[in-house]
C-alpha cells in the first residue's frame, strides 16, 4: 500500500488537566463564512461513559490553530459521535446520538472492577440522575440546526437514524441523510436498516426516501451494517460507503471494511453493495468527499496491525479506488473515524482519534497531505 506523508500532525482536541480527557468521533466541514470546523464527542472518562459531550472547535486559519472545544449537544445522557454538514448561506447541521443509562450501568461493569474509583464516579452520576424523565426526553439519535455558522443554535430534535459524520449536500441544495435506525434496549424494537432521509434546513423535519440493500451472504456468518456515509457526484449519482464488520479468529471470517452502493434517483433506490478493496480488514466506518479535481477520497480507520488511518482514492466516480495509508501510528485498536476537509490550497486535512500511547486517553488529531499525483 502506498504511503502519503502527513504534514503538521497534532493533537487539536484534548483535555490533559482532568479526568474528563478521553475524545473520540470526530468530523470537520467548512462553514460558509470559510472557518474550518471540526466536532467530536469530547470530556469523556472512557470510550463508553455518561458524560460526552458533542463539541466544537473551529480554525481560522486552515488547520494550523484550533480554539478549545465547545459543547453543542450536551444531554445528561452519553453524546457520542459529531457529524457536521454546512449548507445554504449559513446553516450548519450537527449529529450526534446517546444510549440509555442501562447501556451505560452493563458498560461500566464490563470496563471497570468492583471499587474501581471511576465506576464509583459513573454509577454515582447515574444514579442521581433524573433517569426516567431524561430518558424519555433526550435517548435517541440528535442533532441541532444553527442558521448562523454556528454562533447560536436550535432545539435538540430527533432523528430516526444515525451515522458517525452526519448528512450530505445534494447538488441542489437538499440535504440528504443517510443513517441506519436507531435502536436501544429500553426503546419499542426497530428494523436493522440503513435508511435514506431528506433534512429540512430551516425545521429539521425529515422525509423518508428510501432503503439500502443488506450485504449478500457469504455462508461464513451474518454481517454487521453500520455507520455509512455518502456524497453525491455533479451528475446526480449518490455514492454510500457502509461499514460492514464480522469477528471471528479464523481469517476467512474476519471482516472490518467498507462495502459501496450507489443511487442514480436521488435516495430512493440503491444498487447491490459491493466490496471496493481486496482487503476485507482494511478499516471502516468511512467518511467521502470529492475534491475539487473531481477525485473522490474516502478515509478510514483500520484497527489491524500496524493500526492506523488509510485513505482510498478514485478517479472514476467510484468505478474502482487506490489504496494509501496516511498513518500508521496507532498504539491500540481504538481508533479511526477520520473526515476530510478540502484546504483553500487544494490540499486535505484530516481529523481522526487515536491513543498518543498505551495508558493515555485517545485526543483527536489533525494533520495536512496533498493530493497524490496519476490516478
Amino acid at each position: 500500500m502506498k504511503k502519503i506523508v502527513l504534514e503538521d500532525k497534532k493533537i487539536i482536541m484534548s483535555n490533559p488537566m482532568s479526568v474528563h480527557n478521553y475524545f473520540a468521533w470526530p468530523s470537520v466541514a467548512r462553514l460558509r463564512n470559510g472557518v474550518l470546523a471540526a466536532v467530536a464527542s469530547g470530556f469523556r472518562m472512557e470510550h463508553i461513559c455518561p458524560f460526552g459531550k458533542t463539541v466544537m472547535s473551529l480554525s481560522y486559519d486552515e488547520g494550523k490553530s484550533w480554539t478549545l472545544p465547545t459543547p453543542i449537544i450536551d444531554t445528561t445522557l452519553d453524546d457520542r459521535d459529531g457529524g457536521i454538514l454546512a449548507y445554504g448561506a449559513s446553516g450548519v447541521i450537527v449529529t450526534s446520538f446517546n444510549n440509555s443509562l442501562e447501556q451505560q450501568e452493563k458498560w461500566s461493569e464490563y470496563w471497570l472492577k468492583p471499587g474501581n474509583n471511576r465506576r464509583n464516579y459513573i454509577n454515582g452520576y447515574i444514579e442521581r440522575i433524573h433517569a426516567e424523565e431524561d430518558e424519555r426526553k433526550y435517548l435517541g439519535s440528535t442533532f441541532r440546526i444553527s442558521h448562523d455558522n454556528g454562533v447560536s443554535w436550535g432545539p435538540l430534535m430527533k432523528s430516526p437514524i444515525t451515522c458517525p459524520h452526519g448528512p450530505m449536500l445534494a447538488n441542489d441544495g437538499r440535504i440528504i441523510y443517510i443513517g441506519r435506525t436507531f435502536s436501544d434496549p429500553v426503546l419499542p424494537p426497530v428494523p436493522d436498516e440503513i435508511r435514506a432521509y431528506e433534512v429540512d434546513g430551516e425545521t429539521g423535519e425529515m422525509t423518508y426516501l428510501g432503503t439500502l440493500p443488506h450485504v449478500a451472504d457469504d455462508g461464513k456468518g451474518k454481517f454487521g451494517e453500520y455507520e455509512p456515509h455518502a456524497v453525491m457526484l455533479p451528475s446526480g449519482k449518490i455514492i454510500v460507503h457502509v461499514r460492514v464488520e464480522r469477528g471471528g479468529d479464523n481469517t476467512a471470517e474476519k471482516v472490518f471494511t467498507v462495502a459501496q452502493t450507489e443511487s442514480y434517483d436521488g435516495g430512493k433506490t440503491f444498487t447491490p453493495l459491493h466490496y471496493i478493496h481486496e482487503s476485507k480488514t482494511i478499516g471502516a466506518p468511512a467518511h467521502i468527499l470529492r475534491h475539487s479535481s473531481g477525485k473522490l477520497i474516502s478515509v478510514l480507520g483500520d484497527r489491524m496491525e500496524p493500526f492506523g488511518i488509510r485513505a482510498l482514492i478514485s478517479a472514476d466516480d467510484g468505478e474502482s479506488w487506490e489504496a494509501y495509508t496516511l498513518d500508521e501510528d496507532g498504539k491500540l485498536p481504538d481508533i479511526g473515524y477520520p473526515a476530510t476537509v478540502e484546504l483553500k490550497d487544494g490540499s486535505l486535512y484530516t481529523v481522526w482519534y487515536q491513543h498518543p500511547d498505551k495508558g493515555q486517553p485517545s485526543v483527536i488529531f489533525g494533520a495536512r497531505w496533498e493530493m497524490p499525483e496519476g490516478k
